[in-house]
């Protein structure tokens, strides 16, 4: 995992645009109208290569194959392995929900975007190839663009969901307990990661149970309680990645990737510290939104461990307003003033297109809001480094 040596590095938290070919193809087989047609592979492989060259033009340095064909990042495995043929289970109503519910009834009434069927059975690989194609479709994207002759990036991650973040949105049917489904889940995404991470490129593991899993999914829950939660989960992915080396593994935390009150988020001071201790050598995290933009005060609190990289978000995800770069290099010159410039690589609050068909930021505000990163990464690094970036 590269560090910022010499200025600070972008990149992003994972799903990205999709075409529209791509997408109608998604949205039909999560509605159940058609399977993926034969032509899918090739539209998936082209969309990929595309929206490289996008985050490259847009100064991105850890690019990524933007999620291309994955209907959203954490479902996606009920496709691959077997156990998952129940109806769909809704989570709980959440904390800010129950102090908002006009607000929410009007976003429900938008509709269920892929499905969340529950497990009813046992769990186990019947696509392993699924993730072979995904990293085949990054590698060939990444050996064009050294074909044409072109500047390697920065770096390469592929993302892959956590147990803790399966388990919140697939509903457990079969399993005895919270914790023997976890681990049925960890089993196989243990050979998910191991693929990634093989195949040479970063592996981010969203986890936004540790965080999100508060507001809804445990949202009877006390502090000391979810504390446990948070123990747990974490305990089990660091078995799931045991086999990944530290410094080819981040870690995703977020509070859900939606525009609402977030008035009962639990606070990052009460998960970060469960977080650092971690497998994962960088910690990717929401800092840009209004609900959680001060929590940087955290880490002149909170001791960094060493060879630790924080990735905060400076773009919010949800908002269609184009961060201005001198903001962002504000963001950023703060993270880096507490915990080091060289420990601290820019990043987004979350996806901008976390579920395939539902976009919050327009697509070309989203190519304009990284351009805005890029810039406002470059002005902190002259600022922190007091030299042209």
């Amino acid at each position: 995992m590269n560090r910022s040596s010499e200025r600070i590095l972008t990149t992003h938290t994972g799903s990205l645009p999709r075409p529209d070919a791509l997408l109608a193809m998604l949205m039909d087989k999560e509605a159940g109208r058609a399977r993926l047609p034969p032509q899918f592979d090739a539209t998936a492989s082209e969309a990929v290569r595309d929206v490289i060259d996008h985050q490259r033009a847009c100064g991105v340095d850890v690019v990524n194959d933007g999620e291309m064909a994955k209907p959203d990042y954490s479902t996606y495995i009920k496709d691959r392995v077997t156990g998952f043929d129940g109806e769909m289970v809704d989570l709980p109503q959440s904390r800010d929900g129950r102090d908002f519910p006009e607000y929410f009834a009007t976003q429900n009434s938008m509709g269920r975007v892929v499905s969340r069927p529950a497990c009813t059975g046992p769990i186990a690989w019947k696509d392993p190839g699924a993730v072979d194609r995904d990293i085949g479709r990054f590698k060939a994207a990444i050996d064009a663009i050294k074909a044409r002759g072109e500047a390697p990036s920065a770096g390469h991650f592929m993302t892959a969901v956590s147990p803790g973040q399966a388990a919140r949105f697939l509903g457990n049917r079969y399993y005895p307990t919270h914790e023997a489904y976890l681990r049925a889940l960890a089993a196989v995404l243990k050979d998910e990661y191991d693929a990634i991470a093989r195949a040479g490129f970063i592996l981010q593991v969203d986890c936004p149970d540790l965080a999100s899993g508060w507001n809804n999914q445990f949202a009877d829950l006390t502090l000391a309680q979810f504390a446990d939660i948070v123990r747990l989960h974490l305990a089990v992915l660091d078995e799931a990645t045991r086999d990944v080396p530290p410094e080819q593994l981040r870690l995703h935390l977020c509070w859900g990737n939606y525009s609402g009150p977030h008035n009962h988020d639990i606070a990052l001071k009460e998960i970060i510290g469960q977080v650092l201790a971690s497998r994962a050598m960088a910690v990717s995290f929401e800092g840009a939104n209004p609900r959680h933009e001060h929590e940087w005060r955290v880490f002149t609190e909170v001791t960094l461990p060493p060879g630790k990289i924080l990735i905060p978000g400076v773009l919010d995800s949800t908002s269609n307003f184009i961060e201005h770069p001198e903001l962002i290099a504000d963001r950023l010159c703060r993270y880096a003033e507490a915990v080091g410039r060289e420990n601290v690589i820019a990043g987004t609050d979350c996806g901008f297109a976390t579920f395939a068909g539902r976009l919050q930021v327009h697509p070309s505000i989203v190519w304009a809001k990284l351009e805005a990163m890029s810039a406002g990464a470059a002005i902190a690094s002259r600022r922190l480094w007091g030299r042209k970036a």
